[in-house]
């Protein structure tokens, strides 16, 4: 079945409408996740909402508890994730109010754990088309009904943070290295995502232009935070339409993302550390046996 995971970014720290809907505490190997979970159904398709940098935005972007949260949507059964992030633009068609259906990112993190896995369990996941089209598709069907202005396919780049990029580096991310929005969020998240053998894409609200734009200079946070409520609202328009589109019948993923670590895993069954077989039951537990 069906079980929507949506990761709440800068501006959105609730989903209204959810049926039945309660907060749970969500315990995990990795850590505690960033907030409880508040899980529900949403015209018939059962729907957990994490709110990313906690209620009352308490986590930065580098101190997100990024394994502790894909590990605890795992955990409860979650199968698709939607990362619903606020980023800047590089492209003038990119505007304020825009919403973009990510489809590659850039990593320039450097202070985060990024995998599950490590020396005792190594593996290696493909992260050669990190989203899955299926729900890249849904997400920007439900945007366009909901009336917001959607650009489908875009290449994100995550910075470590907490501050705004530089006019040069702004410059160099849009015109030398081709990225198209950028962020602070969304990795190591995409990730331990796919790890986790979890469908996953990013849906990038556009606040504003980062600093390289002539006509609008420097970031500007009053004007971003003004832009986020908007976009958050938006959001919600958007997140009500998708379990119309998705269902409540889950097939296998078509392009493979629940299946990532079919041949991910290279360390000998012998030679697997325990303990870290035991902390990756959730994340893992398909492979492992």
């Amino acid at each position: 079945m069906t079980h929507l995971g949506i990761i709440g970014g800068s501006g959105l720290y609730e989903i209204a409408g959810l049926e039945n809907a309660t907060w749970t505490e969500v315990e995990t190997p990795w850590g505690a996740p960033s907030d409880a979970i508040l899980t529900g159904t949403l015209g018939g398709v059962k729907m957990s909402f994490l709110p990313r940098h906690g209620r009352g935005h308490v986590h930065s972007p580098t101190d997100v508890p990024y394994r502790g949260n894909i590990d605890a949507l795992k955990r409860i059964g979650v199968t698709d994730v939607i990362s619903v992030s606020a980023c800047g633009s590089f492209r003038e068609e990119m505007a304020p109010g825009h919403f973009v259906v990510v489809d590659q990112f850039i990593d320039r993190t450097v202070n985060r754990e990024k995998s599950f896995f490590s020396s005792g369990l190594v593996a290696h996941v493909s992260m050669a088309h990190p989203t899955c089209p299926r729900l890249a598709d849904a997400c920007f069907e439900a945007a366009q009904a909901a009336g917001v202005t959607v650009h489908k396919g875009g290449t994100y780049l995550a910075m470590e943070g907490p501050q705004f990029s530089s006019l040069a580096e702004s410059r160099m991310y849009r015109e030398s290295w081709g990225a198209d929005v950028i962020g602070m969020t969304n990795m190591p998240e995409a990730k331990l995502a796919r790890e986790a053998e979890l469908c996953y894409v990013t849906v990038a609200m556009v606040t504003d232009y980062d600093s390289w734009h002539p006509d609008h200079g420097a970031v500007d946070i009053t004007e971003i935070v003004r832009v986020l409520h908007g976009n958050a609202e938006k959001a919600r328009d958007m997140v009500a339409l998708l379990p119309g589109l998705l269902g409540p019948v889950r097939e296998l993923c078509p392009h493979g993302c629940d299946r990532a670590l079919e041949f991910a895993l290279l360390t000998a069954p012998e030679k697997r550390d325990p303990a870290l077989v035991a902390k990756l039951d959730a994340v893992a537990g398909r492979v492992l046996g």
